[in-house]
């Protein structure tokens, strides 16, 4: 028996069987009949001609004939054997591919094949997946190996928001919010509108009285930092001392916290003799030896009580002169202000200063370098009004800071003799419309002529009146 008689039958000589290399010549399977061609690396980077026809060979066929650049990957999960399925692959610019049929070495790793997916105006096509050839473990083994490209994100749509576009959703407000706004009107208070409202009719308030309200709230503000308002005018007589008292009263009354009265006139200032006095004598002098002691930290505010006057009905406190001395005795020098006023701005959220008539005092020229708001107190009286309208412009020649304090000034027109009209006051009020920033009138009323001002003893009328003066003041600090 030779080598080619064998006991095998008739197709059952294993050299008979149909192999990968026997495929590739034939392209049929003796069993299942044609064939896909299992790819080479070599295949998919070179072009090939068209697909053979009822598995014949053209002419001049090879094993090392080029293939279309397809990627035919699919697993046959049954026998792990790979078929086919056409996945177009779109390679950049390369060097020149190695020659057709060339096998790499065994062992070797051959290098990774990455499609580049192509822009799309829309949603992009899935991603080819990424080939990479492992080592070949035997002659002619070939192990394809699959790494999946990851999961392209799905981007989102007005109808789905992500989770951080709906928390900012809610931060814009675009979700309703579950409180309810303060939008209810406080029915009215005073007057018959008022009377009713208390009988349980609700009556809306009139337009005094929501302007007596904003009024109200303008003055009831706390600013953040100390505030001083500087009431002045270079002539006696003016009404700067009733100026200060009254509002002095509206804002302690209304806002709370501590506000201070300060007389800071060197010639018979009467503050103190228009005021409650308290159960001490102490005036300015006697608080200037104290101010390093009220000054270090482990002063206590309750110790400043020693030296001002609480004004019981009207909640503010009363810094006093001394107007039974002379002016030399009662001396104060720019650095002596400057410390009562680091002292009255730690203890006080709001001092108002009773200037007086010397524009050319140390103490003056200091109190103006500290204010915040400034305040020209007059009255129907000519010479009065003459007399701040020339301050106002002095102040403006000189810029700066004081030019600033004349244009935000505010006038406020008392009108202090009972035989002058209202017609009077405001005449004088616009008088002051180019000069100052507000100029506001108050009405005659007895209880501001002599003897201690109080809130309590004005006319409805003159409380309203010195309201919104005080408001005025308000919108300046």
């Amino acid at each position: 028996m030779t080598d080619n008689d064998s006991a095998w039958g008739p197709g059952e000589n294993p050299e008979d069987f149909p192999t990968r290399a026997s495929r590739r010549r034939t392209g049929r399977d003796p069993g299942t009949g044609p064939i896909s061609e299992v790819p080479r690396f070599a295949d998919r980077l070179s072009p090939a001609p068209q697909a053979p026809q009822q598995g014949a060979q053209p002419e001049g066929h090879t094993e090392d004939t080029v293939r279309r650049p397809v990627l035919d990957i699919r697993f046959d999960e049954s026998a792990h054997s790979v078929r086919t399925m056409s996945v177009p692959v779109v390679l950049p610019q390369q060097p020149p591919a190695p020659a057709a049929g060339s096998v790499a070495p065994a062992g070797s790793m051959t290098p990774a094949v990455s499609a580049p997916v192509p822009s799309a105006p829309a949603t992009a096509p899935p991603t080819a997946p990424e080939v990479r050839m492992q080592p070949e473990t035997g002659p002619g083994a070939t192990t394809a190996v699959t790494t999946l490209p990851p999961v392209p994100s799905v981007p989102s749509t007005p109808a789905d928001p992500p989770r951080q576009s709906r928390r900012q959703d809610s931060a814009e407000g675009r979700r309703r919010s579950f409180l309810a706004s303060d939008n209810g009107t406080v029915p009215a208070e005073t007057g018959f509108r008022g009377l009713l409202s208390r009988l349980g009719i609700r009556v809306a308030p009139s337009k005094r009285e929501l302007v007596i309200r904003a009024h109200t709230r303008a003055v009831s503000q706390h600013w953040p930092g100390p505030r001083t308002i500087s009431v002045v005018n270079g002539k006696g007589g003016a009404n700067k001392t009733p100026t200060t008292v009254m509002l002095a009263a509206v804002f302690a009354r209304n806002g709370g916290g501590p506000v201070l009265a300060w007389d800071n006139n060197e010639t018979r200032g009467t503050l103190g003799w228009r005021t409650e006095q308290g159960p001490h004598n102490s005036s300015v002098m006697d608080l200037l030896p104290e101010t390093s002691q009220l000054l270090a930290p482990s002063a206590q505010s309750a110790l400043l009580a020693r030296y001002v006057h609480h004004q019981t009905e009207d909640k503010y406190d009363v810094l006093r002169s001394k107007p039974d001395v002379l002016a030399s005795e009662q001396k104060i020098t720019a650095d002596n202000f400057d410390a009562l006023h680091e002292v009255a701005s730690k203890y006080f959220r709001l001092n108002i200063v009773d200037s007086g008539n010397d524009e050319t005092a140390e103490r003056w020229l200091r109190m103006i370098h500290h204010t915040d708001q400034l305040v020209i107190a007059t009255t129907t009286l000519e010479e009065h009004a003459e007399a701040g309208a020339l301050l106002l412009e002095a102040l403006r020649a000189r810029g700066g800071k004081y030019a600033e304090l004349s244009q935000n000034a505010v006038v406020i027109v008392s009108q202090s003799d009972k035989n002058g009209t209202a017609a009077q006051a405001q005449q004088i009020a616009d008088g002051f419309a180019q000069l100052a920033r507000s100029a506001v009138t108050i009405p005659y009323d007895v209880a501001l002529l002599k003897g201690r001002i109080r809130w309590g003893a004005l006319k409805p009328a003159t409380q309203g009146a010195w309201l919104a003066a005080a408001a005025a003041v308000a919108d300046g600090l």
